[in-house]
């Protein structure tokens, strides 16, 4: 219990104070009660304080440890009650019932102060909330559980909800009440597991948590709020009461995105790491309101179409680079607060610029302040640790089979894309969550109901989250980070698929890499892992992936994978991102590659951009591969061909990829206006001159882009615009070109 944080002030009600020695014994129909309530043992608090009608009588029961006088508000007047117990129970008996809610004054000591008693305002959660979250159907259960600042009776308050269904006792304890359990004990709502309390006059300054004794051990936990909307700073890990009060000016956005035909439009992300993207000269996190002026016209300037953050939710350790979560909706403060990141956000739509997050509802963190056996059971989790355990990293694994968890999670999805106006969701770690016996040996493992491997509960979930997500927010994506051969992953659930939008391409990444990690010499015998992909290239719509994992754990940065000399590796690299940017599929490139950073990323400080400044002796060659990318992205949204038909086999075609002696391959992308380019590719550092290749349509061709050009730091070997077909056929075409084609590079021709 973050005692650290209790506040010491006497203005907040239920701080210091001496008990008062004059009191009175308490009846004998209320002692069994009051018992509970002095050891924080009562189910139903609602039922023993506030007002009731005994009789023909009224009493209604205040509990105010350390309070010395008690005074509830009448008509005209107020009248002070009795303290019938000395650790704090505080009555009256009326004939007429008191006007609720009750407003109390209360003496602390030397001070005095007026508030609503939390235990005269009825429920505002309704029944068919409470139907639908058990049912696994309540989209936005995130305003209905956690803390909502809302009006009830006309005063402003918060209304605190929690799930825990195996709980004797929840309370809210926070820094309005000294992080007392005894204090604010909350309303069970039956067999829901649902528990609620609203107290009134909180402000967003106020932390809180809540205390759950379990039913079955008796056992106390202090939990923090697993809808909590903002945290405190780390180390401490209490829930902040939070609103907002961002001015959303992205409604043109937002239009376009429902009407945006992203099956036949650009695609191409640019993944960053907040913390580590760039930090500022004292080497402290960039807030979200300064990466708007920094990171927003860099990516615009680059000529990226999209963002994906890295998980910004809250997480308490950076090494974990924001995958082990432990407030699911919970901005990280890291770099400010949640209005500050849809600050962020808005300024990356009205730039023209789309937002994707990295989403984790695959496993969350055992720390026993969080989700971790919530209520003291494994609520969020499986109890077996063959379902409910992620062996690789550690973590618990949710369990998908039940409501309530699925809801969570479905809801989580909503929330960001309602609430902060959220792009798209690439899912993180899919083939973990559908297989089983996912990095697990015989025996480690249960089969589903059928025997099977497949994890039918998953399925379901990410079907249903599929589907909301297409019914709420036309035009978001869903990415999956799926490496598997899972068949039709992204195709919709109607047709038998799972749903997504789009698919990592994991085995087009691993081929390309391993092939260019070869030696050119030996590039010939390995060809076929350049032309192979071709044979699953549509049987998903497909990202070609260059991720935050392939430039980690020793596995090298992408500069530093490329064979050769330093003019090598540059050129490789070069030639690595044209052959991305121009073979079918959506594109992601994690910060760095685009200028060739040559240590791996390190989440614990900012990426090397002076290796872009004049100062630094190697600077014209990492100042090249930042101009290839930026003239490559324009040239990628520019060019109809090159995005149009990502996803169809009529948007590719072969001119040669049987030249392995000389390790060059060579295809036309086609567009949806008829458009065509062609672009050919040379993987060793020969120079290729009088190099014929067909064509499909006879004319002159200009070269539109070239890796090896000066300006990147190349030969400046190429064809300029003097190229004009010759009536010979080749490579299955009735006309052919004859080109020079540079060392390590890759070109691109159009057709003037």
């Amino acid at each position: 219990m973050d005692k650290s944080k209790a506040t010491t002030a006497k203005t907040k009600a239920e701080t210091v104070g001496k008990p008062s020695v004059k009191t009175k014994s308490t009846s004998n129909a209320t002692t069994d009660s009051l018992k509970l309530i002095l050891k924080a043992r009562h189910h139903d608090p609602f039922s023993f304080l506030g007002q009731h009608k005994v009789d023909d009588s009224y009493v209604y029961r205040t509990f105010l440890p350390n309070a010395s006088t008690v005074w509830v508000k009448t008509a005209k007047t107020w009248t002070k009650l009795d303290k019938t117990h000395a650790d704090g129970l505080f009555e009256v008996t009326n004939k007429t019932a008191l006007k609720t809610p009750c407003l109390l004054k209360i003496e602390l000591g030397e001070n005095t102060y007026e508030a609503y008693d939390a235990y005269t305002f009825s429920s505002s959660i309704t029944q068919d909330e409470l139907y639908l979250f058990g049912e696994g159907r309540l989209k936005q259960a995130y305003k209905t559980l956690g803390a909502q600042c809302i009006t009830q009776d006309d005063i402003a308050g918060v209304r605190f909800a929690v799930w825990a269904p195996n709980a004797e006792r929840v309370s809210v304890t926070g820094s309005f009440n000294n992080w007392d359990g005894r204090v604010h004990p909350m309303r069970a709502h039956g067999s829901s597991g649902v528990w609620d309390i609203f107290i009134p006059n909180l402000t967003t300054h106020d932390t809180y948590k809540f205390e759950i004794r379990n039913r079955h051990t008796g056992g106390i936990l202090v939990k923090t709020d697993p809808y909590g909307f903002e945290f405190e700073q780390r180390p401490g890990t209490a829930a902040k009461i939070s609103t907002s009060h961002h001015q959303w000016e992205d409604k043109q956005w937002l239009e376009s995105r429902k009407k945006r035909d992203w099956l036949h439009a650009p695609f191409n992300c640019y993944e960053v790491h907040l913390g580590s993207w760039q930090r500022n000269d004292q080497g402290h996190f960039l807030t979200y309101r300064e990466l708007a002026k920094t990171l927003v016209p860099y990516v615009a300037e680059m000529g990226y179409t999209h963002v994906e953050f890295m998980p910004i939710s809250e997480h308490p350790l950076a090494e974990s680079w924001g995958y082990q979560t432990t407030g699911y909706f919970g901005v990280t403060n890291r770099f400010g607060p949640p209005d500050d990141l849809r600050f962020l956000i808005d300024a990356f739509h009205q730039a023209n610029i789309g937002v994707i997050l990295d989403w984790v509802p695959g496993h969350f963190p055992k720390d026993d302040w969080a989700l971790a056996r919530f209520d003291g059971t494994a609520l969020y989790e499986h109890e077996d640790p063959r379902l409910g355990e992620h062996q690789d990293w550690g973590t618990y694994i949710f369990n998908y089979g039940r409501n309530e968890v699925r809801n969570f999670l479905i809801a989580n999805a909503n929330f960001w894309l309602q609430e902060f106006h959220i792009d798209g969701l690439r899912v993180d770690a899919v083939a973990s969550m559908i297989y089983l016996d996912y990095s697990r040996k015989a025996g480690e493992w249960l089969p589903n109901k059928f025997g099977g491997r497949e994890n039918l509960e998953v399925i379901d979930f990410l079907k249903q989250l599929n589907v909301m997500v297409g019914e709420d927010f036309p035009g978001v994506l869903t990415i999956a980070e799926e490496s598997t051969a899972w068949p039709m992953v992204s195709r919709p659930v109607y047709l038998g698929g799972l749903g997504f939008s789009m698919k990592w391409n994991m085995g087009w990444m691993n081929d390309t890499l391993a092939y260019i990690e070869h030696n050119p010499v030996h590039r010939r015998y390995y060809h076929d892992m350049l032309t192979f992909g071709q044979l699953y290239a549509y049987s998903e719509n497909f990202v070609l992936p260059f991720s935050h994992d392939e430039v980690v754990h020793g596995k090298h940065s992408l500069l530093d994978k490329m064979p050769g000399d330093a003019w090598q590796k540059f050129a490789n690299l070069r030639l690595l991102l044209t052959y991305q940017m121009t073979a079918p599929g959506k594109k992601l490139n994690f910060m760095g590659n685009e200028f060739g950073q040559g240590r791996e990323w390190n989440v614990n400080s900012s990426l090397d951009w002076h290796l872009l400044g004049n100062e630094y002796e190697g600077h014209q060659w990492h100042q090249g591969i930042k101009l290839a990318t930026a003239d490559l992205n324009k040239l990628y949204k520019e060019l109809n061909a090159l995005y149009a038909l990502d996803f169809d086999v009529h948007g590719f075609e072969w001119v040669d990829c049987h030249d392995s002696d000389q390790s060059i391959i060579s295809y036309i992308r086609r567009g949806l206006d008829n458009s065509f380019v062609i672009i050919v590719l040379n993987f060793t550092p020969v120079l290729r001159k009088e190099y014929r290749i067909g064509v499909p349509q006879a004319g002159s061709y200009q070269e539109v882009f070239n890796s090896d050009a000066g300006c990147y730091g190349g030969s400046n070997q190429g064809n300029g615009s003097g190229l004009h077909t010759e009536n010979i056929a080749w490579m299955n075409h009735n006309q052919s070109l004859v080109i020079t084609l540079p060392p390590l590079a890759g070109i691109v021709l159009q057709l003037k």
